[in-house]
């Protein structure tokens, strides 16, 4: 088996856990055998946003065939 890794990041204005939630809803409508994700790092927006925009880095790998 081969797996490819891609990066996405998800966000949210409510909290972390929620923006790691976005990007796995997005990679499970776009992605075919989305095997496992690893997330890498969070952070907060505030410089272009009324609030805080929390954001979450994650690796996402599916299987190739």
């Amino acid at each position: 088996m081969v797996y490819k890794k891609i990066t996405l990041i998800g966000s949210s204005d409510e909290s972390f856990d929620d923006a790691v939630d976005d990007a796995i809803e997005r990679a499970d409508e776009t992605l075919d055998n989305v095997h496992w994700v690893e997330v890498k790092e969070f952070g907060v927006e505030i410089a272009s946003v009324d609030d805080r925009e929390y954001q979450a880095e994650v690796e996402v790998a599916f299987k190739i065939e």
